[in-house]
């Protein structure tokens, strides 16, 4: 399972500082059990010794080394039982001077083998879900916190339903793709007019397949394409942009927002059509429909988010204002 750079990044740093932070905190009751009762740095260094004398007889293969590992053997365990012993005597708490690494699994590398260990990817997971935190708009959101309530029911003769009947189909399905959500999974595109949901329903399912680890980015498409124009002018490095092109989930929140130039309609396609091929998922929301998309990026990349992903439409009054109204009425109901 692939995690973006930045984000493991940030939690191989997290591990080493681990590791680092355990050593010193051996170092430390080291020094004072040492201060406490000086037989023990005594016998440690005497310990130390018998492990090289044996590591010499192994590979010296002369004489009766097999009397000699038998009495270094025998040294060994009594300054362990006089070792013990001074630590029960001392009262020192349990684990006081434990040096096994932060990991047991993988020593704290953070590897088994070429494996990632699961305390690298536990670390993984919780620096996704800072970076996520610190990009959702409003921290809110969470499947269960969609209110069906703002979507009327009327009928929408051209389309053959309501917007609530419409929004809650949209909404199982969500849910479904995000608890479901695996590598090379289908492309999303969420279109409407502006504030029917589209941005709370991609954070959603961007926070559900983040919690289940998978690796996640999500930007506004200004953010983005800035970006990208950034890397263009020698502003920041062209390894920057490379967390977009390999993360399992990108979520591109409100297309056709942004400031549309030549440069960042290449910028789209070199995306969308990259993203394709290597069958990584997407997500886009815009207030754009159909043909507006054309007229503004294009038919090669209107072809592709149209032909190619599964397209949500969203239908109702703007939630954001019918939420407003409410509260509001409710502010005054208190009066």
């Amino acid at each position: 399972m692939a995690y973006t750079n930045n984000v493991l990044t940030r939690a191989r740093m997290r591990l080493r500082e681990d590791n680092e932070r355990k050593r010193a905190e051996y170092e430390d009751h080291l020094a004072k059990a040492y201060a406490l009762r000086p037989r023990l740095r005594e016998i440690d260094r005497a310990l130390r010794g018998s492990a090289a004398q044996a590591a010499a007889l192994i590979f010296q293969h002369e004489g009766d080394t097999d009397a000699e590992l038998a009495r270094l053997r025998e040294e060994n365990q009594k300054l362990q039982n006089e070792r013990q012993w001074i630590l029960d005597e001392a009262e020192l708490p349990d684990g006081y001077l434990d040096d096994s690494p932060v990991c047991s699994l993988c020593g704290g590398t953070g590897y088994v083998g070429s494996q990632m260990c699961e305390c690298l990817r536990e670390l993984c997971r919780q620096e996704q879900k800072r970076e996520l935190a610190s990009l959702l708009p409003t921290g809110r959101e969470r499947f269960e916190n969609f209110s069906m309530e703002l979507y009327p029911e009327r009928f929408y003769p051209e389309l053959g339903t309501s917007a609530r009947t419409l929004m809650q189909k949209n909404l199982n399905y969500c849910k479904k793709y995000a608890a479901e959500f695996q590598p090379g999974g289908r492309s999303l595109l969420f279109s409407g007019a502006t504030g029917l949901g589209k941005t709370f329903l991609s954070a959603c399912i961007a926070r559900q397949v983040s919690e289940n680890g998978h690796s996640v980015v999500y930007a506004t498409a200004g953010k983005l394409f800035a970006h990208y124009e950034a890397v263009k002018f020698e502003r920041a490095e062209p390894e920057s942009l490379r967390d977009y092109r390999d993360c399992e989930l990108l979520i591109i929140d409100d297309l056709g927002t942004e400031m549309t130039t030549q440069f960042v309609t290449a910028a789209l396609y070199e995306i969308v059509n990259a993203r394709l091929l290597e069958r990584k998922a997407t997500v886009i929301s815009t207030n754009l429909n159909e043909q507006d998309l054309e007229a503004r990026y294009g038919g090669q990349i209107a072809s592709r988010l149209l032909g190619s992903y599964r397209v949500l439409y969203f239908l109702g009054d703007d939630i954001r204002r019918l939420r407003k109204i409410r509260q509001n009425e409710e502010r005054s109901a208190r009066i």
